[in-house]
Protein backbone atom coordinates (compact mmCIF):
# COMPACT_ATOMS: atom_id res chain seq x y z
CA UNK A 1 0.00 0.00 0.00
CA UNK A 2 3.03 2.51 0.83
CA UNK A 3 5.24 2.05 -2.49
CA UNK A 4 1.63 2.80 -4.35
CA UNK A 5 0.88 5.47 -2.58
CA UNK A 6 4.40 6.75 -2.30
CA UNK A 7 4.10 6.68 -6.67
CA UNK A 8 1.13 8.63 -7.02
CA UNK A 9 2.69 11.17 -4.88
CA UNK A 10 5.35 11.49 -7.27
CA UNK A 11 3.61 11.39 -9.71
CA UNK A 12 1.10 14.07 -9.01
CA UNK A 13 4.68 16.57 -7.77
CA UNK A 14 6.35 15.94 -11.03
CA UNK A 15 3.09 17.48 -12.96
CA UNK A 16 2.45 20.32 -10.04
CA UNK A 17 6.60 21.61 -10.51
CA UNK A 18 6.25 22.10 -14.21
CA UNK A 19 4.75 25.36 -13.88
CA UNK A 20 5.50 26.05 -9.70
CA UNK A 21 9.42 25.57 -9.71
CA UNK A 22 9.14 28.93 -12.44
CA UNK A 23 9.54 31.91 -10.17
CA UNK A 24 8.87 33.84 -12.92
CA UNK A 25 5.22 32.38 -13.54
CA UNK A 26 2.64 34.26 -11.93
CA UNK A 27 0.59 32.55 -9.11
CA UNK A 28 -2.90 32.95 -10.94
CA UNK A 29 -1.33 30.56 -13.30
CA UNK A 30 0.63 28.72 -11.29
CA UNK A 31 -1.21 24.69 -10.98
CA UNK A 32 -3.72 23.50 -8.86
CA UNK A 33 -4.00 20.12 -10.51
CA UNK A 34 -2.09 18.30 -13.12
CA UNK A 35 -1.16 19.78 -16.61
CA UNK A 36 -3.85 17.82 -18.40
CA UNK A 37 -6.61 18.34 -16.11
CA UNK A 38 -5.94 22.15 -17.17
CA UNK A 39 -5.72 21.39 -20.64
CA UNK A 40 -8.55 19.35 -20.61
CA UNK A 41 -10.70 22.46 -18.36
CA UNK A 42 -9.78 24.34 -21.82
CA UNK A 43 -12.23 23.29 -24.17
CA UNK A 44 -14.85 23.17 -21.44
CA UNK A 45 -16.67 26.13 -22.49
CA UNK A 46 -16.58 25.49 -26.59
CA UNK A 47 -19.96 24.10 -26.93
CA UNK A 48 -21.06 27.44 -27.06
CA UNK A 49 -18.26 29.18 -28.41
CA UNK A 50 -17.73 27.55 -31.69
CA UNK A 51 -21.74 27.35 -32.41
CA UNK A 52 -22.21 31.06 -32.20
CA UNK A 53 -18.76 32.41 -33.91
CA UNK A 54 -19.18 29.82 -36.66
CA UNK A 55 -23.15 31.11 -37.26
CA UNK A 56 -21.54 35.05 -37.37
CA UNK A 57 -19.11 34.29 -39.67
CA UNK A 58 -21.87 32.73 -42.00
CA UNK A 59 -24.51 35.01 -41.61
CA UNK A 60 -22.73 38.23 -40.63
CA UNK A 61 -19.64 37.79 -42.34
CA UNK A 62 -17.75 38.04 -39.00
CA UNK A 63 -13.93 38.23 -39.41
CA UNK A 64 -12.61 34.63 -37.89
CA UNK A 65 -9.23 36.21 -37.63
CA UNK A 66 -10.10 39.43 -35.59
CA UNK A 67 -12.06 37.49 -33.27
CA UNK A 68 -9.91 34.06 -32.38
CA UNK A 69 -7.01 37.29 -32.00
CA UNK A 70 -9.22 39.30 -29.73
CA UNK A 71 -10.66 36.32 -27.55
CA UNK A 72 -7.14 34.46 -27.32
CA UNK A 73 -5.95 38.06 -25.94
CA UNK A 74 -9.32 38.71 -23.12
CA UNK A 75 -8.28 34.67 -22.42
CA UNK A 76 -4.96 35.71 -21.32
CA UNK A 77 -5.39 38.86 -19.85
CA UNK A 78 -8.28 37.22 -17.48
CA UNK A 79 -6.53 34.12 -16.90
CA UNK A 80 -3.38 36.28 -15.75
CA UNK A 81 -5.87 38.65 -13.94
CA UNK A 82 -8.19 36.46 -12.15
CA UNK A 83 -6.45 33.27 -11.40
CA UNK A 84 -9.46 31.21 -12.02
CA UNK A 85 -10.63 29.28 -15.17
CA UNK A 86 -12.43 32.49 -16.04
CA UNK A 87 -15.20 32.05 -19.70
CA UNK A 88 -14.46 34.03 -22.42
CA UNK A 89 -18.06 33.82 -24.40
CA UNK A 90 -20.10 35.27 -27.12
CA UNK A 91 -22.56 37.71 -25.71
CA UNK A 92 -25.50 35.43 -26.72
CA UNK A 93 -28.68 37.40 -26.88
CA UNK A 94 -26.75 40.20 -29.39
CA UNK A 95 -25.58 37.04 -31.34
CA UNK A 96 -29.29 35.37 -31.53
CA UNK A 97 -30.43 39.19 -32.75
CA UNK A 98 -27.83 39.29 -35.19
CA UNK A 99 -28.65 36.13 -37.02
CA UNK A 100 -32.19 35.88 -36.81
CA UNK A 101 -32.84 39.33 -37.79
CA UNK A 102 -33.97 40.16 -41.34
CA UNK A 103 -31.88 41.51 -42.72
CA UNK A 104 -29.26 40.38 -40.51
CA UNK A 105 -27.03 42.67 -38.42
CA UNK A 106 -24.02 44.03 -40.11
CA UNK A 107 -20.72 43.97 -38.28
CA UNK A 108 -20.58 47.92 -37.37
CA UNK A 109 -24.10 47.21 -35.93
CA UNK A 110 -23.19 44.34 -34.05
CA UNK A 111 -20.00 46.29 -32.42
CA UNK A 112 -22.06 49.18 -31.46
CA UNK A 113 -23.99 46.43 -29.74
CA UNK A 114 -21.21 45.53 -27.61
CA UNK A 115 -20.14 48.25 -26.96
CA UNK A 116 -23.07 50.01 -25.65
CA UNK A 117 -23.29 46.87 -22.99
CA UNK A 118 -19.80 47.36 -22.49
CA UNK A 119 -20.58 51.06 -21.14
CA UNK A 120 -23.40 50.18 -18.91
CA UNK A 121 -21.20 47.40 -17.36
CA UNK A 122 -18.55 49.74 -17.09
CA UNK A 123 -20.06 52.19 -15.76
CA UNK A 124 -21.59 49.85 -12.93
CA UNK A 125 -18.21 48.31 -11.88
CA UNK A 126 -16.82 51.54 -11.71
CA UNK A 127 -19.54 53.45 -9.86
CA UNK A 128 -19.59 50.26 -7.09
CA UNK A 129 -22.96 50.00 -8.26
CA UNK A 130 -22.44 46.14 -9.55
CA UNK A 131 -20.92 45.48 -6.13
CA UNK A 132 -24.03 47.01 -4.45
CA UNK A 133 -26.29 44.92 -6.11
CA UNK A 134 -23.83 41.33 -5.81
CA UNK A 135 -24.21 41.76 -2.32
CA UNK A 136 -28.01 42.13 -1.32
CA UNK A 137 -29.51 40.41 -4.57
CA UNK A 138 -31.19 37.03 -2.56
CA UNK A 139 -29.38 34.25 -2.85
CA UNK A 140 -31.94 32.31 -4.09
CA UNK A 141 -33.29 34.95 -6.80
CA UNK A 142 -29.39 34.61 -8.08
CA UNK A 143 -29.74 30.64 -7.85
CA UNK A 144 -32.68 30.76 -10.07
CA UNK A 145 -31.15 32.64 -12.85
CA UNK A 146 -28.17 29.68 -12.67
CA UNK A 147 -30.60 26.88 -13.08
CA UNK A 148 -32.55 28.70 -15.88
CA UNK A 149 -29.43 29.41 -17.60
CA UNK A 150 -27.99 25.69 -16.86
CA UNK A 151 -30.99 24.31 -18.09
CA UNK A 152 -31.27 26.49 -21.24
CA UNK A 153 -27.90 25.00 -22.29
CA UNK A 154 -28.58 21.17 -21.35
CA UNK A 155 -31.84 22.06 -23.25
CA UNK A 156 -29.49 23.18 -26.26
CA UNK A 157 -27.03 20.40 -25.94
CA UNK A 158 -30.34 17.76 -26.09
CA UNK A 159 -31.78 19.27 -29.61
CA UNK A 160 -27.89 18.93 -30.53
CA UNK A 161 -27.18 15.87 -29.84
CA UNK A 162 -31.15 14.51 -31.27
CA UNK A 163 -31.42 16.86 -34.73
CA UNK A 164 -28.99 17.66 -37.11
CA UNK A 165 -28.60 21.23 -37.06
CA UNK A 166 -28.15 24.22 -39.18
CA UNK A 167 -25.82 26.83 -37.45
CA UNK A 168 -26.14 29.59 -39.94
CA UNK A 169 -30.11 29.58 -39.71
CA UNK A 170 -30.53 28.55 -35.99
CA UNK A 171 -32.50 25.91 -36.80
CA UNK A 172 -33.19 22.18 -35.79
CA UNK A 173 -33.23 19.95 -39.09
CA UNK A 174 -34.63 15.88 -39.32
CA UNK A 175 -33.10 13.28 -36.45
CA UNK A 176 -30.02 13.23 -36.20
CA UNK A 177 -29.25 9.05 -38.08
CA UNK A 178 -27.94 6.15 -35.97
CA UNK A 179 -24.71 5.93 -38.01
CA UNK A 180 -22.46 7.91 -39.67
CA UNK A 181 -19.34 9.99 -38.56
CA UNK A 182 -21.58 12.73 -36.92
CA UNK A 183 -24.27 10.43 -35.59
CA UNK A 184 -25.72 8.98 -32.22
CA UNK A 185 -23.34 6.24 -31.71
CA UNK A 186 -20.39 8.70 -31.74
CA UNK A 187 -22.21 11.39 -29.70
CA UNK A 188 -23.04 8.47 -27.25
CA UNK A 189 -19.96 6.97 -26.93
CA UNK A 190 -18.72 10.60 -26.14
CA UNK A 191 -21.05 10.72 -23.59
CA UNK A 192 -20.01 7.51 -21.75
CA UNK A 193 -16.74 8.38 -22.30
CA UNK A 194 -17.01 11.27 -20.49
CA UNK A 195 -19.44 10.10 -17.56
CA UNK A 196 -17.19 6.65 -16.96
CA UNK A 197 -13.63 9.42 -16.90
CA UNK A 198 -15.07 12.30 -15.09
CA UNK A 199 -17.90 10.90 -12.84
CA UNK A 200 -20.60 13.04 -12.13
CA UNK A 201 -18.00 15.91 -11.37
CA UNK A 202 -17.16 15.27 -8.00
CA UNK A 203 -13.60 15.21 -6.50
CA UNK A 204 -11.74 11.68 -6.41
CA UNK A 205 -12.14 10.54 -2.72
CA UNK A 206 -9.25 10.65 -0.88
CA UNK A 207 -7.30 7.69 0.23
CA UNK A 208 -8.71 6.54 3.83
CA UNK A 209 -6.73 4.93 6.62
CA UNK A 210 -7.55 1.18 7.50
CA UNK A 211 -9.04 2.04 10.91
CA UNK A 212 -11.90 4.35 9.10
CA UNK A 213 -13.23 2.01 6.55
CA UNK A 214 -16.40 0.31 6.41
CA UNK A 215 -16.86 -3.10 8.29
CA UNK A 216 -18.60 -4.40 5.01
CA UNK A 217 -15.25 -3.63 3.02
CA UNK A 218 -11.61 -4.87 3.20
CA UNK A 219 -9.32 -2.04 3.04
CA UNK A 220 -7.88 -3.54 -0.12
CA UNK A 221 -11.12 -3.36 -1.84
CA UNK A 222 -11.58 0.37 -1.09
CA UNK A 223 -8.19 1.18 -1.85
CA UNK A 224 -8.20 -0.17 -5.55
CA UNK A 225 -11.61 1.72 -6.22
CA UNK A 226 -10.03 4.88 -4.91
CA UNK A 227 -7.22 4.75 -6.64
CA UNK A 228 -9.28 3.93 -10.17
CA UNK A 229 -11.47 7.02 -9.51
CA UNK A 230 -8.31 8.82 -9.01
CA UNK A 231 -7.00 7.74 -12.49
CA UNK A 232 -9.59 8.05 -14.25
CA UNK A 233 -9.91 11.85 -12.64
CA UNK A 234 -6.47 12.72 -14.66
CA UNK A 235 -7.28 11.33 -18.05
CA UNK A 236 -8.10 14.98 -20.24
CA UNK A 237 -11.28 13.74 -21.42
CA UNK A 238 -13.04 16.98 -22.73
CA UNK A 239 -9.75 17.35 -24.77
CA UNK A 240 -9.95 13.55 -26.00
CA UNK A 241 -13.61 13.97 -26.98
CA UNK A 242 -12.49 17.70 -28.58
CA UNK A 243 -9.40 16.39 -30.17
CA UNK A 244 -11.83 13.51 -31.47
CA UNK A 245 -14.02 15.63 -33.31
CA UNK A 246 -11.28 17.29 -35.22
CA UNK A 247 -10.35 14.58 -36.57
CA UNK A 248 -13.36 13.69 -37.62
CA UNK A 249 -13.75 17.03 -39.21
CA UNK A 250 -10.95 15.67 -41.45
CA UNK A 251 -12.56 12.49 -42.23
CA UNK A 252 -15.53 14.00 -43.46
CA UNK A 253 -14.05 16.67 -45.27
CA UNK A 254 -10.59 15.65 -46.64
CA UNK A 255 -11.23 18.66 -49.20
CA UNK A 256 -10.16 20.65 -46.01
CA UNK A 257 -6.56 20.10 -46.87
CA UNK A 258 -6.76 22.46 -50.00
CA UNK A 259 -8.62 24.64 -48.53
CA UNK A 260 -7.27 25.36 -45.76
CA UNK A 261 -4.64 29.34 -46.37
CA UNK A 262 -1.87 30.05 -44.30
CA UNK A 263 -1.68 33.30 -42.56
CA UNK A 264 -4.40 35.75 -40.69
CA UNK A 265 -5.96 38.61 -42.57
CA UNK A 266 -5.72 41.84 -42.09
CA UNK A 267 -6.84 43.43 -38.99
CA UNK A 268 -8.17 47.11 -38.88
CA UNK A 269 -10.70 49.14 -37.39
CA UNK A 270 -14.47 49.26 -39.03
CA UNK A 271 -16.62 52.77 -39.09
CA UNK A 272 -19.68 52.33 -37.12
CA UNK A 273 -22.27 55.18 -37.34
CA UNK A 274 -24.95 56.74 -35.20
CA UNK A 275 -27.60 54.59 -36.91
CA UNK A 276 -25.40 51.86 -36.26
CA UNK A 277 -25.44 52.72 -32.78
CA UNK A 278 -29.34 53.09 -32.91
CA UNK A 279 -30.40 49.89 -34.50
CA UNK A 280 -27.21 48.49 -32.29
CA UNK A 281 -28.56 49.76 -29.02
CA UNK A 282 -32.08 49.17 -29.27
CA UNK A 283 -32.69 45.83 -31.07
CA UNK A 284 -29.78 43.94 -29.72
CA UNK A 285 -27.93 46.04 -26.93
CA UNK A 286 -31.41 46.58 -24.64
CA UNK A 287 -32.05 42.44 -24.30
CA UNK A 288 -28.46 41.65 -23.33
CA UNK A 289 -27.49 44.18 -20.62
CA UNK A 290 -29.41 42.65 -18.17
CA UNK A 291 -28.62 38.88 -18.97
CA UNK A 292 -24.66 40.49 -19.00
CA UNK A 293 -25.84 41.57 -15.33
CA UNK A 294 -27.39 38.57 -14.38
CA UNK A 295 -25.22 35.86 -15.48
CA UNK A 296 -22.30 37.14 -16.57
CA UNK A 297 -21.31 39.31 -13.55
CA UNK A 298 -23.47 38.41 -10.93
CA UNK A 299 -24.00 34.72 -11.73
CA UNK A 300 -20.33 33.86 -12.53
CA UNK A 301 -19.22 35.40 -9.11
CA UNK A 302 -21.71 33.57 -7.09
CA UNK A 303 -20.51 30.19 -9.06
CA UNK A 304 -16.74 31.21 -8.17
CA UNK A 305 -17.23 31.75 -4.63
CA UNK A 306 -18.82 28.09 -4.68
CA UNK A 307 -16.16 26.44 -7.04
CA UNK A 308 -13.21 28.23 -5.93
CA UNK A 309 -14.26 29.54 -2.06
CA UNK A 310 -10.71 31.49 -1.20
CA UNK A 311 -10.48 32.65 -4.68
CA UNK A 312 -14.18 34.43 -5.19
CA UNK A 313 -14.32 37.19 -8.25
CA UNK A 314 -15.49 40.53 -7.43
CA UNK A 315 -18.44 41.53 -9.00
CA UNK A 316 -16.52 44.84 -9.58
CA UNK A 317 -13.74 43.70 -11.42
CA UNK A 318 -15.68 41.26 -13.78
CA UNK A 319 -17.82 43.73 -14.50
CA UNK A 320 -15.30 46.25 -15.67
CA UNK A 321 -13.35 43.63 -17.00
CA UNK A 322 -16.14 42.99 -19.52
CA UNK A 323 -16.59 46.97 -20.10
CA UNK A 324 -12.65 46.96 -21.01
CA UNK A 325 -12.78 43.73 -23.33
CA UNK A 326 -15.13 45.08 -25.37
CA UNK A 327 -13.94 48.82 -25.70
CA UNK A 328 -10.88 47.20 -27.09
CA UNK A 329 -12.36 44.47 -29.56
CA UNK A 330 -15.31 45.90 -30.57
CA UNK A 331 -13.88 49.01 -32.73
CA UNK A 332 -12.04 46.35 -34.77
CA UNK A 333 -15.15 44.14 -35.49
CA UNK A 334 -14.60 41.73 -32.86
CA UNK A 335 -17.44 39.45 -31.67
CA UNK A 336 -18.98 40.94 -28.28
CA UNK A 337 -17.75 38.63 -25.22
CA UNK A 338 -18.52 38.33 -22.00
CA UNK A 339 -17.78 36.16 -18.67
CA UNK A 340 -20.58 33.50 -18.41
CA UNK A 341 -21.64 30.98 -15.48
CA UNK A 342 -21.84 28.46 -17.71
CA UNK A 343 -18.59 28.72 -19.10
CA UNK A 344 -17.15 28.45 -16.08
CA UNK A 345 -19.25 25.68 -14.92
CA UNK A 346 -18.23 23.69 -17.84
CA UNK A 347 -14.15 24.52 -17.52
CA UNK A 348 -14.42 23.12 -13.84
CA UNK A 349 -15.83 20.27 -14.83
CA UNK A 350 -13.28 19.15 -16.99
CA UNK A 351 -10.84 20.05 -15.15
CA UNK A 352 -9.82 23.59 -14.86
CA UNK A 353 -8.51 24.85 -11.50
CA UNK A 354 -6.60 28.08 -12.27
CA UNK A 355 -5.95 30.51 -14.84
CA UNK A 356 -3.47 27.95 -16.62
CA UNK A 357 -6.85 26.62 -18.03
CA UNK A 358 -7.75 30.01 -20.14
CA UNK A 359 -3.99 30.70 -20.89
CA UNK A 360 -4.01 27.98 -22.97
CA UNK A 361 -7.06 28.26 -24.70
CA UNK A 362 -5.65 31.94 -25.65
CA UNK A 363 -2.44 30.89 -26.82
CA UNK A 364 -4.14 27.93 -28.74
CA UNK A 365 -6.91 30.41 -30.43
CA UNK A 366 -3.77 32.62 -31.15
CA UNK A 367 -1.62 30.29 -33.24
CA UNK A 368 -4.94 29.17 -34.90
CA UNK A 369 -5.51 32.67 -35.97
CA UNK A 370 -2.27 33.68 -37.04
CA UNK A 371 -1.43 30.22 -38.61
CA UNK A 372 -4.84 29.32 -40.86
CA UNK A 373 -6.60 32.42 -39.93
CA UNK A 374 -10.25 32.96 -42.08
CA UNK A 375 -9.61 29.68 -43.36
CA UNK A 376 -9.67 27.60 -39.94
CA UNK A 377 -13.71 28.41 -40.34
CA UNK A 378 -13.86 25.40 -42.84
CA UNK A 379 -12.69 23.08 -40.29
CA UNK A 380 -14.99 24.84 -37.69
CA UNK A 381 -18.11 23.89 -40.71
CA UNK A 382 -17.34 20.71 -40.74
CA UNK A 383 -16.99 19.97 -36.85
CA UNK A 384 -19.36 17.25 -35.43
CA UNK A 385 -22.21 19.23 -33.59
CA UNK A 386 -23.74 16.16 -31.93
CA UNK A 387 -20.13 16.14 -29.97
CA UNK A 388 -20.36 19.74 -29.37
CA UNK A 389 -23.66 18.91 -28.61
CA UNK A 390 -21.77 16.60 -25.70
CA UNK A 391 -19.92 19.39 -24.22
CA UNK A 392 -22.72 21.91 -24.16
CA UNK A 393 -24.75 19.29 -21.96
CA UNK A 394 -21.84 18.40 -19.01
CA UNK A 395 -21.44 22.24 -19.16
CA UNK A 396 -25.12 23.50 -18.28
CA UNK A 397 -25.54 20.30 -15.92
CA UNK A 398 -22.42 21.46 -14.01
CA UNK A 399 -24.35 25.26 -13.54
CA UNK A 400 -27.50 23.92 -13.11
CA UNK A 401 -26.30 21.90 -10.08
CA UNK A 402 -24.57 25.13 -8.33
CA UNK A 403 -28.52 25.69 -7.33
CA UNK A 404 -28.50 22.38 -5.24
CA UNK A 405 -27.61 24.37 -1.73
CA UNK A 406 -31.00 25.90 -1.15
CA UNK A 407 -31.32 24.63 2.17
CA UNK A 408 -35.67 25.88 3.18
CA UNK A 409 -38.69 25.30 1.08
CA UNK A 410 -39.28 28.66 0.62
CA UNK A 411 -35.80 29.55 -0.93
CA UNK A 412 -36.51 26.54 -3.01
CA UNK A 413 -40.08 27.77 -4.05
CA UNK A 414 -38.69 31.43 -5.29
CA UNK A 415 -35.83 29.72 -6.89
CA UNK A 416 -38.15 27.36 -9.11
CA UNK A 417 -40.17 30.20 -9.92
CA UNK A 418 -37.74 32.08 -11.10
CA UNK A 419 -36.14 29.52 -13.41
CA UNK A 420 -39.23 28.58 -14.59
CA UNK A 421 -40.19 32.05 -15.17
CA UNK A 422 -37.06 32.36 -17.34
CA UNK A 423 -37.21 29.58 -18.92
CA UNK A 424 -40.45 29.64 -20.01
CA UNK A 425 -40.38 33.34 -21.24
CA UNK A 426 -37.06 32.82 -22.40
CA UNK A 427 -35.81 35.80 -20.61
CA UNK A 428 -33.36 35.96 -17.44
CA UNK A 429 -34.52 39.80 -16.91
CA UNK A 430 -38.35 38.46 -16.64
CA UNK A 431 -37.21 35.72 -14.53
CA UNK A 432 -35.42 37.93 -12.15
CA UNK A 433 -37.73 40.37 -11.70
CA UNK A 434 -40.68 38.09 -10.97
CA UNK A 435 -38.38 36.31 -8.27
CA UNK A 436 -37.34 39.35 -6.82
CA UNK A 437 -41.30 40.19 -6.44
CA UNK A 438 -41.66 37.02 -4.69
CA UNK A 439 -39.11 36.60 -2.65
CA UNK A 440 -39.81 40.80 -1.15
CA UNK A 441 -43.62 39.06 -0.92
CA UNK A 442 -42.71 35.89 1.15
CA UNK A 443 -40.77 38.04 3.49
CA UNK A 444 -43.74 40.65 3.77
CA UNK A 445 -45.80 37.81 5.45
CA UNK A 446 -43.10 37.12 8.11
CA UNK A 447 -43.42 41.17 8.72
CA UNK A 448 -45.19 41.81 11.99
CA UNK A 449 -47.88 44.40 11.48
CA UNK A 450 -50.01 45.79 13.44
CA UNK A 451 -53.08 47.02 11.18
CA UNK A 452 -56.54 45.36 11.37
CA UNK A 453 -55.23 44.10 15.13
CA UNK A 454 -52.63 41.87 13.04
CA UNK A 455 -49.62 41.90 15.78
CA UNK A 456 -51.91 43.43 18.60
CA UNK A 457 -52.38 38.98 19.59
CA UNK A 458 -48.52 39.10 19.88
CA UNK A 459 -48.45 41.64 21.98
CA UNK A 460 -51.16 40.44 24.36
CA UNK A 461 -49.72 37.20 24.14
CA UNK A 462 -46.63 38.66 25.47
CA UNK A 463 -47.95 40.73 28.49
CA UNK A 464 -49.97 37.36 29.68
CA UNK A 465 -46.33 35.57 29.56
CA UNK A 466 -45.18 38.50 31.56
CA UNK A 467 -47.51 38.58 33.77
CA UNK A 468 -47.21 34.67 34.56
CA UNK A 469 -43.81 34.93 34.77
CA UNK A 470 -43.62 37.26 37.57
CA UNK A 471 -46.74 35.17 39.13
CA UNK A 472 -44.13 32.15 39.08
CA UNK A 473 -41.45 34.06 40.72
Amino acid sequence: MAPSTSNTDNQRTTHLLLLRRNRWVPSTVKLKTTLFSEFSGAVGDLGTYIPIVLALSLVNNLDLTTTLVFTALYNIATGLLFGLPMPVQPMKSIAAVAISANPPLTIPQISAAGLSVAAVLLLLGATGLMSFLYRYLPLPVVRGVQLSQGLSFAFSAVKYIRFNQDLAKSKSGPPRPWLGLDGLIVTLAAVLFLVLTTGAGDEPPPEQPPQQQPENETPENKSRVCRRLRVLSKIPSALIVFLFGVLLCFIRDPSIFGDLRFGPSKISLIKITWEDFKIGFVDAAIPQIPLSILNSVIAVCKLSGDLFPEREASAMHVSVSVGIMNFVGCWFGAMPCCHGAGGLAGQYRFGGRSGASVVFLGVAKLVLALVFGNSFGRILGQFPVGILGVLLLFAGIELAMASKDMNTKQESFVMFVCAAVSLTGSSAALGFFVGIVLYLLLRLREVECSVFGFGSSNKVKSNVGDEETSLIA
